[in-house]
């Protein structure tokens, strides 16, 4: 169906026939950025952005999700080239080295190593401050609300965002206990639309037909990782002052809590996030079925690790190559955006 202005059917003052029509030009659209949950599957987030931007595609909205908002608010930071080189750099024992045990029984992990090289990065950047708009999906502890960070400290609304429960302690925000988003709304279209998008790209990383395969696979890698821990702490007495804090210690803790137990059965990370994913999954099915994005960019990432942030060189190229097949599709959608307000459909 096009759309023309009503002034092209107009008659003449002369009563003559009315000029042909001509279809007026096109305005570009206001473009939301969804990105999604996904954990380590994230990373392809980035070679998403390095397309779209190859293709002169700038988004005017980013709300992400987790790790879609660790991605979203380091790009529109400025950051992305820092998050890049620093995935990129990633290897299984540097993963396992920014991991700090937390003893406070509300996640197994602090997350002050991360919050850390969040804050080095983007410094004291605040939402309302950015270059374009952006928000964070996160989840209110108690409630279950739905709640986007859309204004106050970025890495702030980015740490809520991603705090997996059980995984990573809550994070407190303007009173209120936030976790993961991806509780609610793991590929925030509906957030998109709200701030004003017009056209909305999502990118889903999510597939529970791949959720069994990546727990082995996780399995193994954390396997060979703590193997390596214990090789290094090989001497170290268990009555040595800081042991619980030393090399030793932080195996023997990271197996019981993420590795098997002595039984074979799958360890507490393990086995939380299976489930948080499943149904992450089914989440994220029933919300893109009601609001659907005007383009979906889904990655085939089949064979990585939810845990696997040291593939991230693979990753990126992944993510660049699922933007480039919607290319076509996102150009489409743009052209067919009508002008302003002197418009009616014919």
């Amino acid at each position: 169906m096009l759309s023309f202005s009503r002034k092209t059917f107009e008659k003449s003052e002369g009563g003559g026939p009315a000029p042909t029509p001509v279809e007026p030009a096109r305005r570009r659209p206001i473009v939301g950025l969804a990105l999604g949950a996904g954990a380590a599957r994230g990373w392809s987030h980035i070679g998403v952005l390095r397309e779209l931007a190859a293709h002169g595609v700038k988004p005017d909205i980013v709300a992400g999700t987790s790790i879609g908002a660790v991605v979203g608010g380091c790009y529109v930071g400025g950051k992305l080239d820092a998050l890049e080189g620093f995935a990129r750099s990633l290897s299984r024992r540097r993963i396992f080295s920014l991991m700090d045990v937390s003893f406070s029984g509300t996640g197994l992990l602090g997350g002050a190593r991360l919050k850390a090289l969040l804050d080095d990065a983007l410094a004291d950047s605040t939402i309302e401050n950015l270059p374009m708009g952006f928000a964070a999906v996160a989840t209110e502890m108690g409630s279950g609300h739905e709640i986007w960070l859309t204004r106050g400290h970025l890495v702030e609304a980015v740490r809520a965002s991603y705090a997996l429960p059980g995984i990573f302690e809550p994070v407190r925000v303007s009173g209120r206990w936030l976790f993961d988003g991806a509780l609610v709304n793991p590929v925030p279209v509906t957030v998109c639309r709200a701030l004003g998008a017009e056209l909305v790209i999502a990118v889903n990383i999510i597939s529970d037909t791949l959720f069994r395969g990546t727990v082995i696979s996780d399995q193994l890698v954390l396997d060979r990782t703590l193997q390596s821990l214990d090789a290094q702490a090989s001497g170290v007495s268990p009555d040595a002052p800081g042991f619980f804090t030393g090399m030793r210690g932080r195996a023997t803790s990271l197996r019981r809590q993420f590795g098997r137990n002595s039984d074979g059965a799958p360890g507490i990370a393990s086995a939380m996030m299976d489930a948080f994913n499943i149904t992450q999954d089914r989440i994220a099915r029933s919300r893109l079925a009601g609001d659907p994005p005007d383009v979906m960019i889904s990655a085939r990432l089949g064979k990585i690790g939810l845990f696997d942030f040291h593939r991230a060189d693979e990753l990126i190229t992944m993510g660049r190559e699922a933007a480039r097949r919607a290319i076509p599709d996102i150009a489409e959608h743009i052209a067919l955006m009508p002008t302003g307000d002197d418009v009616s459909a014919i």
